[in-house]
């Protein structure tokens, strides 16, 4: 103890400034970004975390108040010491001590009592590095490369690309060629539109660019003859076009703004919008589908469409340079046009414009007293539909920007707009401010060629013509990838490009047609499933000095959660550099975390901080950590490891050792000689000397935790009945539990084992062990029971299985004197998770349940089986309220899964179909059928008579072969019920023996009502309507006479000589 004293309390003054700058870090750039991050409207932090409001400012004074408060000149400040200073330096004022206490614990790991400054200045030093680690990890982009290239089918230029509602990709040529893809870039289809036009046509017409109709299901076109032409989306089929546009249709684009209302936007080469207004757009289709045909397909003039009664036509002039790109936006009912003239680079405006009250009224003043001149100028007006017209300044907004904008994408959701053209800068503008951008993102080597807007992961998708991707965040305006020419292998030149969101998928085309997708991970968000991690978790426990859940993932990431909200604290990754971590536990005092991993290492965590305290190895080699448990035994604190080594590995926990690195005790004879011959699975303890263990071919080893010495051998006897191949030859015992209350009576049940072969086994492990009871808990035999849960009071028992159901069992009284041979009572089942448990954790103070599965997900449940939520969803819930559950709703995974469907009773063999119809139905149906029964019953009565004369008759002829066959059907019967799915097989006898019970006399219904009523067919003798049918014989038909084979050449086969 003194050596760790002189260790940690005599480090020169220059230490500690050194400390204290290395701490200073956090306040720099990007740790304050994090801060600035969690502040509220009101400047404090969320929650109520005192070490998330320290500042500079308030280190300084810490600083001077530790130097103070020291007042036996140890350099280290006791609890009570430390409240002073934090109340002194923050002002803490009403603030619980319970928090300042919290705080002095997660820096006090060791449970010495004494914290220093160098050890606030580490612990708040790590912290906010592993903070900005993993608010760098969530942001994360993860694209497969190299991209998926397919050849073109395109002989011309690619215009655009754009995604269907089902996620297929479609792109249109300039030849008028149109091809689908599938989300994995499959070619479906191709179909060229013009070639019909251009086979008669000297010189081709060509396509400008299209748009999909998708409420119509039409396709729209734009062509170099100054035509917008509609197709069959289904098959491709010329339906109408307008005609006669005053300039070549560059950019096209479709909004629909109402139930049969649409806006069919698009600019032209004299910078001028285009907007077509269709108030009825089905039925002025069909009108003009009924116009006189050009060229094979129905014409309508701009004109016509300008003066229609159901259409309007605006035009107006917006830039100084033709269109580059438009679209409408329905959430601010405007549209957004770019260019590249730097005045009217991009150009937010109205489709209709202000009414002006002034014009409009003297225009009415001049209707009424002059209606000749207003007749006259309404001609006029209608003669300049197609006058370009400027917008007013109240409806619209310019963006000036150097040399222009060739592309650019808005985000309601996020409030900005993101432009880049040929200055090679992508800025980032707040749509209602034009006069400087919020953001300019410098990275581009040449011009940008596309953006787009990823709303739900806030980032920026850019492409510029040198053909390298960019990956922006829009929060933190940094690159956060770079994928270059060299890494996704797309040559030639650029033509199109399209970011589909639904599958946030890039598409590019180029002499190729290329697809880039983000890497595939095991959890990826979709509707309503949460997920917890985006690997599978193998183990969370409950830590109740700090209500916190800890869980960890497949990927060697520690998180943790708040239990009363479920809202993520803290995490860090790489704990075991990148291996798996398998299982976990507390010390003594829940201030430090050892996790085991598959790299055979176990580590001690402060876990608050994420800092390494120790690591424990063996010399022997890395073989997988499968279990651990950490025991206090007189005095001594040990921390105990199984794994695939097939030994058990004893590390002491002692403040006197100082080494970074330990290795375990020399093991225990028994355990070399004597011990496990595989794999060891599970531990379990039972202080003060008892302790099991279980492996992989089902031998349980029940230990003196003293002496080492073994106290029995625990071999379950073999199964004879059938199980499911699934389980075939699986002897392994996942998990072991001991029933503390029990442990000094030797006439009762110890130890409850999960296995083998998904069974639970009930055994007592005094004079050499004995099995008391066995049963299957699952509600199904495929499923292998994985992890075990015993309540405080020994009296309940959780259980979760392979399939993701959790079962609960009153094992009370259960095998208390003698062997059982039914399962003890069952309190309930459900179904938390799609896959196998891992581990479960029972919090009794609020009767709570915690459940980890290989789905990727950690669940809180009520001990009744609500729904409480799952660790990382969106909403967080409030532990003492009710309310704030989900429940009665389930996991949305687990709702559609077929496995948590309800077997019916009569499936599963138990009940038969009347047994379970209610009492009360056959009450009322019966009552209601009273009176037409008493009428049937006589003939009824003479059929039964009749039938048992044959029964008799039947009976000693064949009763011989139903004894030979009774034991075979039953043998039958046993043997397909013995399966895990339930299987039936039925012989005649059955089926007989099923007849004559006339089932639908017991039970009601329509369908069985008539069975009952219906009329009896009697035999009234004679012969039957088949027998009285007349018989015709039928003309046999001539033969043929077969033809000659030999033919002179005067001969005439068709008659010709006749004429």
């Amino acid at each position: 103890m003194e050596v760790s004293k002189c260790r940690r309390y005599t480090q020169s003054r220059a230490e500690s400034e050194e400390a204290y700058c290395r701490y200073s870090r956090w306040n720099s750039r990007e740790t304050r970004h994090v801060l600035q991050r969690r502040m509220t409207s009101n400047g404090d932090m969320p929650g109520s975390k005192i070490e998330e409001r320290i500042n500079l400012e308030h280190l300084y004074r810490l600083k001077q108040s530790f130097e103070e408060a020291d007042e036996d000149g140890s350099g280290t400040l006791n609890l009570e010491e430390f409240k002073k200073v934090l109340k002194s330096s923050l002002g803490l004022r009403g603030r619980s001590e319970d928090e300042i206490v919290s705080l002095f614990m997660k820096i006090d790991s060791s449970s010495v009592g004494q914290i220093g400054w160098d050890e606030f200045c580490t612990y708040m030093q790590l912290e906010y590095e592993e903070k900005e680690e993993a608010y760098l990890r969530q942001k994360e982009v993860d694209i497969h490369t190299p991209a998926n290239l397919e050849h073109m089918p395109h002989r011309e230029s690619v215009l655009r690309i754009t995604n269907m509602a089902d996620g297929t990709f479609a792109a249109v040529s300039q030849d008028g060629t149109i091809s689908f893809w599938n989300g994995v870039m499959e070619l479906k289809r191709t179909k060229s539109v013009m070639a019909d036009q251009n086979s008669n046509r000297q010189k081709a017409k060509w396509v400008t660019d299209f748009v999909i109709m998708t409420h119509f299901n039409k396709l729209i076109l734009g062509t170099g003859d100054r035509e917008i032409q509609f197709y069959e989306l289904s098959t491709f089929e010329p339906y109408c076009q307008v005609t006669g546009l005053e300039t070549t249709p560059l950019k096209l684009d479709y909004c629909c703004v109402g139930h049969d209302e649409c806006i069919i936007m698009y600019g032209d080469s004299d910078g001028c919008i285009n907007i077509i207004i269709i108030n009825g757009t089905g039925e002025t289709l069909r009108t003009w589908k009924k116009m006189p045909k050009t060229d094979g397909i129905a014409s309508v003039t701009l004109e016509k469409v300008a003066h229609s009664r159901l259409t309007k036509f605006l035009r107006w002039s917006v830039h100084g340079d033709w269109v580059g790109e438009l679209r409408y936006y329905d959430d601010i009912r405007s549209i957004i046009s770019c260019s590249n003239h730097e005045n009217s680079a991009l150009v937010i405006g109205c489709t209709v414009g202000s009414t002006h009250v002034e014009s409009q009224l003297k225009e009415i003043k001049e209707h009424t007293y002059n209606p000749e001149t207003a007749d006259r100028k309404l001609k006029i007006a209608h003669q300049n539909y197609a006058q370009a017209r400027k917008r007013l300044d109240v409806d619209q907004t310019s963006f000036r920007i150097h040399k222009g904008v060739k592309t650019f994408d808005f985000s309601k959701q996020c409030n900005i707009i993101v432009t880049g053209g040929m200055d090679r800068i992508v800025r980032i503008w707040n749509p209602y401010v034009p006069s400087k951008p919020t953001g300019m993102l410098r990275g581009h080597n040449a011009p940008i060629f596309g953006l787009f807007i990823a709303e739900e992961e806030h980032r920026v998708y850019s492409l510029s013509q040198d053909k390298t991707i960019k990956v922006w965040d829009i929060k933190d305006q940094v690159c956060m990838l770079t994928i270059r020419p060299k890494t996704h292998r797309i040559r030639g030149d650029l033509q199109a490009c399209h970011y589909n969101r639904a599958s946030k998928g890039f598409a590019i085309a180029t002499d190729h047609m290329a697809l880039l997708t983000h890497r595939p991970g095991r959890a990826q968000q979709r509707g309503d499933v949460f997920y917890t991690h985006k690997e599978p978790v193998h183990c969370a426990k409950y830590n109740p000095s700090f209500k916190h859940i800890v869980t960890c993932s497949d990927a060697s990431v520690v998180k943790l959660w708040d239990f009363e909200t479920g809202n993520s604290v803290f995490e860090f990754s790489q704990a075991h550099d990148g291996n798996a971590i398998t299982t976990m536990t507390f010390d003594n005092t829940g201030r430090r975390l050892i996790t085991g991993a598959r790299d055979g290492r176990l580590k001690v965590w402060n876990y608050n901080n994420g800092h390494c305290l120790k690591k424990l190895e063996r010399d022997d080699g890395y073989d997988e950590v499968t279990d651990v448990v950490y025991i206090e035994m007189n005095k001594n604190r040990y921390i105990i490891s199984v794994g695939w080594d097939r030994h058990i590995n004893v590390y002491t926990d002692s403040a006197e050792n100082i080494r970074h690195v330990q290795h375990p005790q020399p093991r225990w004879p028994d355990d070399v000689k004597n011990g496990h011959k595989e794999d060891i699975l599970a531990i379990a303890a039972c202080p003060p000397n008892m302790l099991a263990t279980s492996s992989y071919d089902g031998e349980a080893i029940v230990w003196n935790l003293v002496s080492g010495h073994i106290y029995c051998h625990l071999r379950a006897p073999h199964i004879e009945e059938d199980v499911c191949q699934e389980l075939d030859g699986d002897n392994s015992i996942s998990s072991l539990v001991f029933i503390p209350s029990r442990k000094t009576n030797k006439d009762t049940v110890q130890l409850i084992a999960s296995g083998p072969r998904g069974y639970l086994h009930f055994w007592n492990v005094y004079n050499g062990g004995s099995l008391f009871a066995r049963f299957s808990c699952s509600t199904s035999k495929r499923a292998a029971i994985n992890s075990m849960q015993l309540s405080a009071d020994d009296a309940t028992l959780f259980v979760g299985d392979s399939l993701g159901f959790v079962s609960v069992w009153d094992i009370d009284s259960y095998c208390m004197k003698s062997p059982e041979d039914e399962p003890p009572p069952s309190i309930t089942c459900w179904r938390a998770h799609i896959e196998m448990i891992t581990s479960m954790n029972l919090v009794e103070e609020n009767n709570v349940i915690i459940t980890s599965s290989i789905d990727c997900t950690v669940r809180l449940w009520t001990t009744e089986g609500h729904y409480i939520g799952t660790l990382g969803q969106n909403t967080a819930w409030d532990i003492y309220d009710p309310s704030t559950y989900t429940h009665p709703m389930v996991p949305y995974d687990v709702l559609v899964d077929p496995l948590s469907m309800p077997i019916h009773p009569v499936l599963e063999g138990h009940q038969t179909s009347h047994e379970i119809i209610p009492q009360e139905s056959l009450d009322a149906g019966e009552t209601g059928k009273e009176e037409e029964d008493e009428e049937d019953n006589e003939e009824e009565e003479e059929q039964e008579e009749e039938e048992q004369e044959e029964e008799e008759q039947d009976e000693n002829g064949v009763q011989d072969d139903k004894d030979g066959r009774k034991s075979q059907s039953s043998f039958i019967m046993t043997s397909y019920m013995k399966s895990g799915r339930q299987m039936f097989h039925y012989d005649d006898d059955m089926i007989a023996a099923e007849l004559k019970t006339k089932p639908f006399k017991h039970a009601s219904g329509k369908r069985l009502r008539h069975e009952q009523l219906k009329p009896a067919v009697l035999d009234k003798g004679g012969p039957n309507a088949y027998q009285t049918l007349k018989c015709f014989d039928l003309d046999d038909t001539p033969p043929m006479t077969p033809p000659s084979r030999h033919r002179n050449k005067s001969d005439d086969p068709f008659g010709f000589s006749s004429f």
